[in-house]
């Protein structure tokens, strides 16, 4: 039966050969972020910048788009709402407003009287409150403990899944996928929250997941093929997994795009934000991740080496084994020589039943090895006695 794949099941695509090219476009990238960002700043939102926050209740369940409507115009600036715990409950941001308190106070009146001649005496304000840059600067503050924590125990992680060339790889690949999404957000001026910082976190995480699939088939690479140049493993491990690893982004991408076309204008930031996320972090996985291994040369065999391991396994392989000496060969105790009378009736009774006195005194040659010798002697005794006793 015929079957669609996206991707062959067994592609040869040089990738480590390109390594350079990519490398360089990466760095490039990487710097222009961080240009733009010391150029031109995130364009922080109310969670980080200040502003105004109102909890409002209805009877009904709420219209979130008429409200927007109604508080778009009054000229406040930045106004997001959102549903807050249920669905007739809304919470209103508004950005701060330049001037002291009375600027606020009188954003929060502005704010009433539009909602007023559009809903009446259906509402209710709940709570009233003001965001000031201190909290602005705390969540910012938290937020970057956030991602710095994530990726530090995504080093943590892999240090002890894999080893640490692995784990240095996997980092740098993460930093490069956090600059150029912050990047991103600089250059085209989005406005940057707490859910863009939690996509930030997404992307740490899926981006490490993309990277951990790889990284696993060159550990099953290295201990299979362990006289593989490391440059043609690192590439055959890549495209091993690259069906899985763009099958799975595809997949991710459509219900990004989904929430970015039908999600509205709340979810729209976020969504953008999780599509780059996930390009460019399939992106590091395929191009970058593999190729820094390169560089950072990890342990072939699947085992750690000990210090002496491969000095004391050549001493054993060169020792020789000893030969164990079979049990008919212990050295029997000499028996007493035959006097002169017994050795000259021994031959005639040898003469008489017609045996040579040449085979009577027969011996076995006093080549070969001493075990050898040492049989021979012990069958010469043996026959010996035996034609005494005829």
């Amino acid at each position: 039966m015929w079957r669609f794949r996206l991707i062959p099941d067994k592609t040869a695509i040089p990738f480590l050969t390109l390594r350079r090219t990519f490398f360089a476009i990466s760095i490039a990238l990487a710097a222009a972020s961080v240009v733009v960002l010391l150029a031109r700043g995130l364009n922080f939102g109310i969670d980080f910048a200040g502003g105004i926050l109102i909890e409002v209740g209805t009877e009904r369940e709420a219209d979130i788009g008429q409200m927007r409507n109604a508080l778009t115009g009054l000229g406040l600036g930045e106004i997001a709402l959102q549903e807050f715990g249920s669905a007739n409950e809304v919470l209103i941001r508004i950005e701060r407003q330049p001037g002291d308190a009375t600027a606020q106070q009188a954003a929060v009146t502005t704010v009433r009287e539009a909602l007023g001649a559009n809903y009446g005496d259906n509402l209710s304000y709940r709570r009233v409150e003001t965001v000031g840059p201190k909290v602005g600067a705390e969540l910012i503050q938290a937020g970057i403990i956030a991602v710095v924590v994530s990726v530090f125990l995504m080093l943590v992680y892999i240090w002890f899944r894999f080893e640490l060339p692995f784990a240095i790889g996997a980092v740098i690949a993460l930093i490069h996928d956090v600059l150029l999404s912050l990047g991103i957000f600089a250059a085209l001026g989005l406005e940057f929250n707490l859910p863009i910082v939690a996509a930030i976190l997404l992307i740490v995480g899926y981006s490490m997941n993309d990277t951990v699939v790889v990284y696993d088939r060159v550990r099953e690479n290295l201990r299979k093929y362990k006289t593989l140049p490391l440059l043609e493993l690192l590439n055959r491990s890549v495209n091993e997994t690259l069906s899985r690893t763009v099958i799975t982004s595809a997949t991710t991408l459509l219900a990004l795009l989904a929430l970015l076309i039908f999600g509205g204008a709340v979810i729209r930031d976020f969504s953008f934000a999780m599509i780059w996320g996930v390009i460019v972090g399939t992106y590091s996985s395929v191009f970058i991740a593999g190729a820094l291994l390169l560089y950072v040369q990890p342990q072939r065999g699947g085992q750690k080496r000990t210090v002496g391991q491969a000095e004391r396994t050549a001493a054993i392989d060169a020792e020789p084994e000893a030969e164990a000496l079979p049990a008919e060969a212990t050295p029997a105790l000499p028996e007493p020589e035959a006097s002169i009378a017994e050795t000259v009736a021994a031959a005639e009774a040898a003469e008489a039943a017609g045996v040579a006195p040449e085979e009577q005194a027969e011996e076995e040659p006093q080549s070969g090895s001493r075990r050898q010798r040492r049989a021979s002697s012990a069958r010469a005794r043996k026959r010996r006695r035996q034609r005494r006793k005829r």
